[in-house]
Order: C-alpha cells, then structure tokens, then sequence
C-alpha cells in the first residue's frame, strides 16, 4: 500500500497542480476580451503523461505487478476515451484558457452538434494520428476550425473541416477546380493537414504550440515573432510571442477543449458517446461516377453520400480524379459487388448533343452543368473549335439535378431561396463575429449577410440584432444495432448516462431490469444497445 500512494504522489507532483476556480461567468465567456498572462508553468507545452497513466505505470514498476498492464487505446469502445487516454499536453489555469472553457463548458448543445458530425469520420483522423506519431490533442483541432463542418466556407475564402486557404491547399496537393475542391474532401484534407501540421513542427524547433499557432496565421508570422523575442533575449514559446488577437485566442481555444476532455465531468460536460471503431471505408472506383448512381448502388440516398463525400463540388466525381469513395463500411461490401458488374459506361449517363448556330464549348458546358476541359477530354477537342452539325459526347446527370442537394449549385441556390423555417432574433454580444455565430446557429456566413443585408467584413456593434432562420432537423438513419457494456463510474446517473449514449432513461431501465427506487452503484455493469450509424 505504502508504494501504491507513494506513485500516486510521485504523479500528483509531476502532474502540477490543477484548479477550477474561475472568476469569469460562463455567458461572458466570449465577451471579455483575451490577453496573456506572465503566470504560466515552465514548458507546460511540452509532451507529459497524465497524473493517472503515471501512477498506473508506477505502480504496476514498484509491485512487480506484470499482469496488470495499462490497458490499449484501440480497447477501449468510445472513440473519445481513445483520445483522453493519449492526451500529453500538460494544460495551465490561465486567464485565457479559462475564458475559452467558460464558453464550451455552458454549450452542451454545440458540443453535441460537433459530435454528431464529427462521428463518422472521427476515427479515421484518431488512426492517422496515430500513425504517424502525432499528438491526439489534434483531433480536437476540427473543432477550433469548423466544428466538424466539412462544408464550412469562412469570409476569408478558407474552406473545409480543416479550413485551408486555396493557396495552402494547393501547396499541400489539394486540388481545387470546378468537379472537385480537396479542402472539402475529409481523406485528402485530413492528409493535407498533418503534413502541414507536421512540417510547422519540425520548422519551429519541435513547439507543438508554435506549430498549431502558424496553422492558424502562417509560418512567416510566427517565424518573424520568434525572430523579434531571441533578438531581444526573450522566450520564444508560444504564450512569450506577440501575435494577432485571433492567433493568440486560437491556441487557447484548443487547450481548453483538451481540459474538458481530461475530465469533463467537473464541468459537468458530456461527450457523446462514438464507437471506438471505423465507421467509413475508402472505394477506388478508377473512373467518373455520377453521384446518384453510386448511391443507388451501395444503398444510399445521394445527400448521404455526398455528406461523406464533400469535396464533390458537382453532380459526379472529377473526371480526371481522385477516383474514390467514402462509404459507410456496413455498406462497402454490396456496392463493391455491384461495381464489380459494372461497366465504366454504366457508371454515367451519356447525351449526343449536335451542335447548333450560336453554340460555343463553354455555352454547351454551362447548359449541361459540365466544363469545357470535361468536353474536350472526351469528345478528344484539342481547342475550343466546333463547327456546326457536329456530335458531341456529353456526360449528363442520371437524376433530377436538384436532387443532388449537396452539390455547390444547389448550396448556392438554396443560400438564395426565400426563407423558411424558424427565426431567431440574435443580440450581438461584445467580439462577435459572423463567423462564431454562423457556427453556434449551424448557418452559414453568407445566409448571415444575405439575411440581414449586411457585407461580409461589415464591423459588428454590440446590441445590434440579427435575424437568423433555423431549419427544423427530424431526419433519422436506420442502422444497425449493437450492445455496448458500460460500467457505472461515481456520480452517474440514469439521465447522465442516457443523454451521453442518445438513448432514453426508460430504454436503459427496461434492457436491465433496473429498480429505479435503487440507486446505480459504481462498478454495476449496464447493457446499452446502441445504433452504430449514429454513434
């Protein structure tokens, strides 16, 4: 026992200290204004273990104890689990991280939204991570960009779940034309960003902060404010750096979601539940595909697919590629069989267009939702000279091309189309910006303006009042089942617990036969059947 509490000391000490005393009020989270502290931890940003996967290693050193082994990541049956155990970043109390956590820990509501997006593709960035040796507190990164949205767009034309400028996206191979844009595409952009992510690394000495913070304003102004403090003998970490309002926010907007995933229940914050387990797979198709007939194919309606495929800006995939797939892994198995069987000329739908008076490549293009480098590609044009009474070759889309409701045409009508739904009044509070909240209220920056027909770099005041309108969300997915055994921590509740898995108090009661006179003692073990293409 006395070597139990002595590796449990030996953690607390290397750990720090952690408080939760905050003199900033949950509402006026965003209103106050951020600024640096001189209290920070001595190279807090550095990789350290966490006080419990310490104390477990010590204990098991000092006991002998070689059965007892720290349990796996992969193990573990929430995805969120996976990433809490792996968390190195040592977080300090400070004012602006406090701020940060004030404002996630008072919107549950938006920490549930995040997961619901996040869930499908969540895993996938967790294994990369892995893969390549990075920190998990990245996985958190989506959130801080886009809240998960892979069609976010930002006022500064920076687009996708990771948010890349065009420019970025190029430099790391994302390509961008009208079939395709790689910043939507979670694989591509996912690939994109960790490189990026690492290469800021290994170009700011080894400072994860640094890197994190040059993803968000750029290498070159980060570089420089390090320059500035070693010309004036001066730290270069993170926190000692003079950098823009936005930059210096950032950073602590992460840190802060990190803390609430280390222990989410002192501020009484629950993360969905995810299945520790893939949710998506990646189809090579090897050709263009029309979107609708790729859905019908692996059972799908063709705004689902094109919600796990978003970087499809059209109709169908790039004719001259990626050519591949993100489908759902419980439907990978039908459609493989069904392409299978399938010729290339299956895969699209084709038109004999004869060319008429006035006709031009780009006139046609435009009538049947193609490009002219399509046209030429596959009508063999070498330049933009037809001539009357000639035959083209058109690829043309197999359904109603309203239907393909994800599709950028149809994003951009249906942003003009008049409004409906449910409005909001909105009060604008103290550091507003469109952007924040087009992302509490799941809108987009351009609805914003257009609704309130504002510009888009127009200077918010505090007080003025928005008009938002909200669309009701009934739809459900049928899926399949799967039980999921859960063990009673202290503190939990029916409630608690229901609303973390998305099931009801009642549901949980009748699967185990509960007395709900009792109470729930920690360490009861609980059967909980859960849809698994939702979680």
């Amino acid at each position: 026992m006395l070597l139990r509490i002595s590796a449990v000391a030996a953690a607390v000490l290397l750990a720090g200290c952690v408080s939760n005393n905050s003199s900033v009020e949950p509402e006026q989270a965003e209103k106050t204004p951020v600024v640096k502290t001189n209290s920070k931890p001595a190279d807090f940003h550095k990789q350290a273990a966490s006080a419990e996967q310490i104390a477990y290693r010590l204990w098991n050193q000092n006991t002998g104890n070689v059965e007892e082994q720290l349990p796996d990541a992969t193990e573990l049956e929430d995805l969120w689990q996976r990433i809490q155990f792996q968390l190195t970043f040592n977080v300090p109390q400070t004012r602006p991280i406090v701020e940060q956590r004030n404002f996630y820990s008072s919107h549950q509501a938006y920490l549930d939204r995040v997961a619901g997006r996040a869930q499908p593709f969540l895993h996938y960035i967790v294994q990369e991570l892995e893969k390549r040796n990075m920190p998990l507190e990245l996985a958190l990164l989506p959130i801080v960009e886009s809240a998960f949205d892979p069609f976010a767009y930002s006022h500064a034309a920076a687009a996708g779940m990771w948010q890349f400028m065009p420019a970025t996206g190029k430099r790391f191979g994302l390509k961008q034309n009208f079939w395709y844009d790689g910043r939507r595409d979670v694989i591509a952009s996912t690939r994109a960003a960790l490189d990026y992510l690492q290469y800021l690394h290994d170009k700011l000495e080894g400072d994860w902060l640094n890197a994190i913070a040059a993803y968000n304003s750029g290498e070159g102004r980060i570089l420089n404010a390090i320059k500035r403090n070693k010309k004036r003998r001066l730290p270069t970490d993170f926190w000692s750096l003079d950098l823009p309002a936005e930059t210096t926010a950032y950073v602590p907007k992460l840190l802060a979601l990190v803390d609430i995933l280390k222990r989410p229940d002192e501020f009484d914050i629950v993360w969905k539940f995810i299945a520790n387990e893939p949710k998506i797979d990646v189809v090579e198709i090897k050709t263009q595909i029309d979107l609708a007939i790729a859905a019908e194919m692996a059972g799908m309606n063709v705004s689902e697919l094109q919600a796990l495929n978003p970087g499809f800006n059209q109709w169908a995939t790039d004719p001259d590629g990626p050519h591949y797939l993100v489908l759902p892994r419980q439907q990978v198995p039908a459609f493989q069989q069904k392409l299978s069987q399938a010729t290339s000329q299956q895969l699209l739908r084709w038109k004999r267009y004869i060319v008429a008076k006035g006709d031009t490549l780009g006139k046609i293009a435009q009538q049947h939702n193609s490009n002219i480098a399509a046209l030429q590609r596959i009508n063999k044009l070498s330049g933009n000279t037809i001539r009357l009474g000639q035959a083209l070759l058109i690829p043309v889309a197999a359904d109603n091309e309203s239907n393909y409701e994800l599709s950028a045409p149809n994003r951009i009508a249906k942003a003009q189309q008049q409004n409906s739904g449910n409005r909001v009044d909105y009060t604008v509070q103290q550091g507003d910006t469109l952007w924040d909240i087009s992302r509490e209220h799941k809108v987009t920056v351009e609805q914003l303006t257009k609704w309130n027909n504002i510009a888009k770099r127009s200077a918010l005041k505090p007080g003025q009042k928005l008009a938002i309108w909200q669309q009701d969300s009934t739809a459900s997915v049928a899926g399949v089942s799967r039980t999921v055994n859960y063990k009673v921590r202290k503190g939990d509740s029916l409630a608690r617990i229901a609303q973390r898995f998305s099931v009801t108090v009642s549901d949980i009661v009748k699967w185990n036969k509960i007395d709900t006179n009792n109470y729930l003692q920690p360490g009861q073990q609980l059967k909980l059947l859960l849809n698994i293409t939702q979680v």
